[in-house]
């Protein structure tokens, strides 16, 4: 089995798990007494706070230890905001930030602040432009990610910090995804990790808070961490997590090179072996190990499980596989497909072997996929000369009444009570049937529909031309 899911979390880091074992013995007394066993979990402590501090770039008594990369989330964005209502209550944040952040920003605006979203190119990366344009007097926090946990864009950030520095507004960094790989660049004033992002135990979170920040503990007052993370810490986990990040930074550099390269041959190679796919993100400026593909006329949940049976683990940000059934709220600011989307993250040690066996697997497993839905090869027209081939599922659909045809040379499918990728099947079927500058009025009531069928037309050439309520209007292309 090939874990490829190294974004949502890692195994033990073997230099963790060490350093876990042993300080299980020694560091199991309340840091804060003055007897030997209270000493010897202090100095344990101490040496975790120090080493984690060098690997991030700050000063020791900046850095916080916390439950959870989470926790140190919430706790960071309440204890500036707070620190700085007097400054206002506006909250300026990226479209593309972890979910944590964003429901840190509906907490704020329920509580009578307000939040602008700045939103991002295809790419997922911010405009800087824009960013400086969002700051202002009033403005107590901005929060932006080093790089996006989903499609792996690189966020400008010393050029943000740059900018919330001229103007006076402290930045929280989101670092959980970069923090394994190198220090965050920039005048930031926060910052954030989780540790079973690169191999440390779960449970264990960093928060950096730089001298000078105004900064308001929420919550009832507690002696630990200086009232930035309340408890008893969990010292064994604390100096595993600090031992960790310090061994995957010695070996960053020589990985990053060996899984960029792994990573660039996935995003040349899968284009060319699944058709009508498209790869996300930066295809530059992005985190080394990290690669996000969607695939045209796909269920996401069917695509995972078909994977995972083949022997490969991967996540997906398709509206598929949520409960909700609404798209990764990534790849919606982005303007992307989201049907079928994978999301594979080389964890180090990943070999070259292992991707290509993944290539060799991926096309026949999105071919069995679409053919449970009925769009295998040679089921679908988008275009073209494919109006023939598209004239029997066609025909199904009109003695069916799922699809209507007009004088005025359109064509209307009803795919209301279909979820993805089945609206965008239909449309693809239904193009055939009309000529070049024709009409496909398409039915549909599912949220990914807003995205998918936007992003079909990117794909496929064809024009959208908006929708209004549950219609959506497609214009085939000429030629």
């Amino acid at each position: 089995m090939s874990y490829f899911d190294a974004a949502s979390s890692l195994p033990l880091h073997p230099v963790a798990r060490q350093a876990l074992l042993a300080s299980l013995d020694e560091g199991w007394a309340d840091p804060a007494r003055l007897h030997r066993e209270g000493r010897r979990a202090r100095m344990l402590l101490d040496a975790a706070r120090q080493s984690a501090a060098e690997a991030v770039g700050c000063r020791p008594d900046e850095l916080h230890f916390t439950p959870s990369g989470t926790h140190a989330l919430h706790a960071g964005i309440a204890g500036a905001l707070t620190g700085r209502r007097r400054t206002g209550r506006r909250l300026v944040v990226s479209a593309v930030e972890h979910s944590a952040v964003l429901h840190a920003a509906e907490a704020h605006e329920r509580g009578g602040g307000t939040v602008h979203r700045v939103d991002v190119d295809r790419a997922g990366r911010v405009d800087v432009q824009e960013w400086g344009e969002a700051l202002g007097a009033d403005c107590a926090l901005a929060c932006l990610q080093s790089a996006n946990h989903e499609v792996g864009t690189v966020q400008p950030v010393a050029e943000a910090a740059s900018l919330c520095a001229r103007t006076g507004v402290p930045l929280l960094v989101d670092a959980a995804q970069s923090l394994p790989w190198e220090p965050v660049p920039g005048d930031w004033s926060l910052l954030t990790g989780s540790a079973h992002k690169w191999g440390g135990p779960p449970g264990v979170g960093l928060l950096v808070v730089r001298k000078g920040v105004r900064f308001a503990p929420t919550g009832p007052a507690d002696e630990r961490e200086a009232g930035r993370a309340p408890g008893f810490e969990n010292i064994p986990a604390v100096v595993a997590a600090a031992a960790s990040l310090r061994a995957v930074r010695a070996e960053a550099e020589a990985e990053a090179a060996r899984l960029r390269a792994l990573v660039d041959r996935i995003r040349a190679r899968v284009p060319a072996l699944v058709p009508e796919t498209e790869v996300v993100g930066d295809p530059l400026r992005r985190l080394p190990h990290l690669v996000t593909f969607s695939c045209l006329y796909v269920d996401g949940e069917a695509l995972l499980h078909a994977l995972d049976t083949a022997g490969f683990s991967v996540s997906s940000g398709s509206s598929c596989t949520s409960s909700t059934l609404t798209p990764s709220h990534v790849l919606r600011a982005m303007g992307v497909l989201s049907e079928g989307n994978v999301r594979v993250s080389l964890p180090a040690g990943t070999s070259d072997e292992e991707v290509e066996r993944f290539l060799d697997a991926l096309p026949g497993v999105v071919e069995g996929v679409r053919a449970q839905v009925g769009a295998a090869s040679g089921a679908i027209a988008s275009g073209g000369d494919a109006a023939e081939e598209s004239a029997g599922a066609s025909a199904d659909a009109l003695a069916d009444g799922s699809m209507e045809t007009s004088a005025d040379e359109e064509v209307t499918v009803d795919a209301r009570g279909k979820l993805c990728p089945l609206p965008v099947i239909e449309l693809a079927k239904a193009i055939g049937e009309v000529p070049a500058g024709g009409v496909v009025r398409v039915l549909a009531d599912d949220e990914a529909a807003r995205l998918d069928i936007p992003a079909w037309c990117e794909m496929t050439g064809h024009t959208f031309e908006g929708a209004a309520g549950v219609v959506f209007r497609v214009r085939r292309a000429g030629g």
